[in-house]
């Protein structure tokens, strides 16, 4: 399988990168940024291994976590890919997840 990005979930990735660059450092921000890198890669090989996202039932597409340190990573598949859509901090209210996904759209 092969792991697509979208533009959200990029952009979210980055603004965690810039998060953690200016209050404990690039080092750091690098290492998290690989945590996440690497967690995703499990997917390539077992897509369905992350649980199914209790948060999101409700949307039309069946979305999947991973955990990696504070942060999970939201995908779906379809039949060649799998879609990264989010990466959100698990110490946000979870209904923040809700509302990304819907705003996103």
């Amino acid at each position: 399988m092969k792991l697509v990005w979208t533009e959200f979930a990029i952009e979210n990735l980055k603004i965690i990168f810039d998060y953690h660059a200016s209050k404990a450092g690039r080092k750091v921000a690098h290492t998290i940024r690989k945590k996440i890198f690497t967690s995703t890669k499990q997917l390539m090989q077992h897509p369905e291994s992350g649980q199914i996202e209790s948060h999101l039932e409700k949307l039309s597409q069946q979305y999947r976590y991973i955990l990696s340190g504070h942060y999970k990573i939201i995908y779906t598949l379809n039949h060649e890919c799998v879609i990264i859509s989010d990466i959100f901090d698990v110490r946000q209210n979870p209904v923040n997840l809700m509302n990304d996904q819907r705003n996103k759209k």
